[in-house]
């Protein structure tokens, strides 16, 4: 049996429902506490981000061979209790690379240019032509990634071809791995102080926690934009916020956050700020790469279960 927490591309559910008998409930992941009572006879589980593969959920799933992610992010699912069970846990690597990447590239041209939040202005009969007319182009100001991996690498590929230079700094990519052809290798320190746009890649970890705290956030260009769709928490979301209050920080697109989804009470930290981008964890989400992601982790999860 195959049970799937989160939405997932209907013919890779046809395909699955074709070869075993498989239970798909989009919106569970919302009901986190029914889910151990479904785990009886279940072989494959495929989750997103916002199922949490815990050890007591594993405990309720003795025949349980294989976790699916459709994306790429583990910070949902216990790998410590899923390799002592002898469970593999497969993400869909690679699918969803290129919509996360012109995701980063689409904010970096919308906050640089500081122009399209004008839409209710507009509509009133108000013409803030002025107040629209400070945009930075995206040509010859730097792009600073911090982290370079398969995402970055995708999204300083992008950059490149709009005539952004980019600088990155990630210590686990050695410094003589091809990937940094063309790209300005720097302690993390100097890729903030240096860029005009910075964008994160990395995982959540207790080493990533609030990396972008007040302090780091104090380092980078004043008027600088900051985008993070890799993981909620790698952002501390105040400090954010108070160095754009003060205009330090020019610009902030933010797809993932500290508490998913995001409550009215915890957005309140963003109340009143412009140029400001909030969208609810879906960067990496767009009809194709769903189409990609859901068929590769169909192909995997038929394939362990052969």
């Amino acid at each position: 049996m195959i049970l799937i927490t989160e939405f997932m591309d209907e013919a890779a559910v046809v395909r699955l429902s074709a070869a075993h008998r498989t239970t798909c409930v989009p919106d569970l992941a919302d009901r986190q506490r029914d889910i151990p009572a479904m785990m009886a006879g279940v072989r494959a589980l495929i989750v997103r981000n916002r199922t949490m593969v815990t050890a007591a959920l594993l405990d309720a799933a003795p025949e349980l061979k294989v976790v699916g992610r459709l994306g790429v992010g583990l910070d949902n699912i216990d790998l410590a209790a899923c390799k002592s069970r002898g469970i593999e846990v497969i993400p869909a690597t690679g699918a969803n690379t290129l919509s996360v990447a012109e995701y980063v590239v689409t904010n970096a041209l919308l906050l640089l240019r500081n122009a399209y939040q004008a839409n209710q202005r507009v509509m009133a009969g108000q013409w803030p032509r002025s107040d629209c007319s400070s945009g930075r182009e995206a040509t010859g100001r730097r792009l600073g990634l911090v982290g370079f991996g398969a995402i970055a690498r995708e999204t300083a590929r992008l950059a490149r071809i709009l005539g952004m230079e980019v600088c990155a700094s990630d210590p686990i990519v050695a410094a003589d791995d091809p990937a940094w052809e063309g790209i300005a290798q720097m302690p993390l320190d100097e890729v903030l102080a240096g860029s005009d746009v910075v964008s994160l890649h990395v995982p959540l970890t207790e080493r990533t926690r609030h990396m972008m705290d007040a302090e780091r956030l104090a380092l980078m260009r004043k008027g600088a934009v900051l985008i993070n769709a890799s993981r909620g928490g790698v952002v501390d979301e105040g400090a954010l916020a108070a160095a754009m209050r003060t205009g330090h920080i020019g610009g902030a697109a933010l797809d993932v956050f500290e508490t998913e989804p995001l409550t009215a009470e915890a957005a309140k930290i963003f109340d009143g700020l412009g140029n400001l981008v909030l969208t609810p964890h879906v960067a990496g989400v767009t009809v194709d790469s769903n189409a990609r992601v859901s068929a590769m982790i169909a192909d995997l999860v038929l394939d362990r279960l052969a």
